[in-house]
């Protein structure tokens, strides 16, 4: 199946180029389009997209805090950051914060096809100077979990109903209900992206990898 790509910029004119460059490849569909990080949440929830191609400087919201909103709840729509800093510390950032690769804006077009059906296949992209940078990190990462996980599993063993706000309980009840974010935030009189950051919170709460597991959880 055609791999599903949203582009997310705050420049028109280089969306339309990414479009450009990529419209006529048979196994890849532009399925939206996007200006800023308030507009992704919604964007991903409708057009549901495998990869997301994003850049990190943009108005509302940056590209960083997107990624750490969309990657737990949307774990299928893999994030491709394109972005004019050749910075390890903006490639590390958004490994960890779950993007599966990350390339410059004067990347070749070739270079681009291939990271975008590297990700959509579950793989990484990263540039090769970054990517001891970023395994050292990352192994970091992994021990300091491993040594929280038994504090991790009493939360877990907690109702999450005790251990969130009044206002998160509200959110998670809908959320129970099969609300969508759009709902929730005209049920409240409050923005989609006020939504995704409670859910997100409750998410890191929980302990929990995407809105199943919430739900789930919060069912038992």
């Amino acid at each position: 199946m055609p791999i599903r790509i949203l582009v997310v910029d705050d420049h028109s004119v280089v969306r339309q180029g990414i479009i450009t460059l990529l419209e006529d490849e048979e196994d890849l569909i532009i399925a939206g389009e996007a200006s800023d990080g308030d507009e992704v949440w919604d964007m991903v929830e409708k057009v549901k997209p495998d990869v997301i191609l994003l850049d990190l400087t943009m108005p509302r919201m940056p590209g960083l805090e997107v990624i750490k909103q969309i990657v737990p709840v949307f774990p299928s729509a893999k994030i491709l950051v394109f972005s004019m800093h050749n910075n390890t510390d903006y490639m590390l950032s958004s490994a960890l914060n779950g993007a599966s690769g990350y390339l410059e804006k004067d990347t070749s077009r070739d270079e681009m096809l291939r990271a975008i059906r590297a990700i959509a296949k579950g793989e990484l992209y990263f540039p090769p100077y970054a990517s001891s940078v970023i395994i050292k990190n990352l192994l970091r990462q992994l021990a300091r979990v491993s040594d929280a996980r038994p504090v991790q599993e009493e939360i877990q063993e907690k109702s999450i109903w005790k251990i969130i706000t009044p206002r998160e309980q509200q959110i998670l009840k809908c959320l129970t209900e099969g609300m969508s974010s759009k709902d929730i935030a005209e049920k409240f009189d409050i923005s989609s992206n006020t939504v995704a950051n409670q859910r997100a919170s409750i998410m890191k709460k929980a302990n929990v990898k995407n809105t199943a597991e919430l739900i789930s959880l919060a069912m038992k």
